[in-house]
């Protein structure tokens, strides 16, 4: 996660740099509306934001840090699994960066062995 949220950092500035490219491969009579341009990367580095969905990451596993401390842990320890999982999936299909997908497949790698883990303590 921490890798992650580092390159997440990058990201948006990767994308200026590409459209930047792509807009000077643009023939010179195209007009573009500065303006519109300008919205259109703000809306774009609004999706690319992972921020709250790290955030929610992090608050998951602190979750289940302290179900772990419990003697029930069955239910709960899988939902937060569950929720674990839909978190990375969402950083995965917001990005956009080669190392992030790969460390998404990491994480879900590593929750998929924790669930197997679970299915074993009930």
């Amino acid at each position: 996660i921490k890798s992650i949220e580092k390159l997440s950092q990058v990201e948006p500035r990767l994308f200026k740099e590409r459209l930047e490219e792509r807009l000077t491969d643009l023939s010179s009579d195209s007009k573009i509306n500065p303006e519109r341009l300008e919205q259109e990367i703000v809306m774009y580095a609004e999706k690319l934001d992972i921020s709250e969905e790290l955030l929610r990451f992090r608050t998951h596993l602190k979750h289940m840090d302290e179900i772990l401390t419990q003697r029930e842990v069955g239910k709960k320890a899988e939902f937060l699994i569950q929720e674990l999982n839909r978190e990375v999936n969402t950083i995965s299909s917001k990005s956009s960066h080669a190392e992030i997908s790969q460390g998404t497949v990491e994480i879900k790698s590593e929750l998929e062995k924790i669930r197997e883990q679970l299915q074993n303590i009930e």
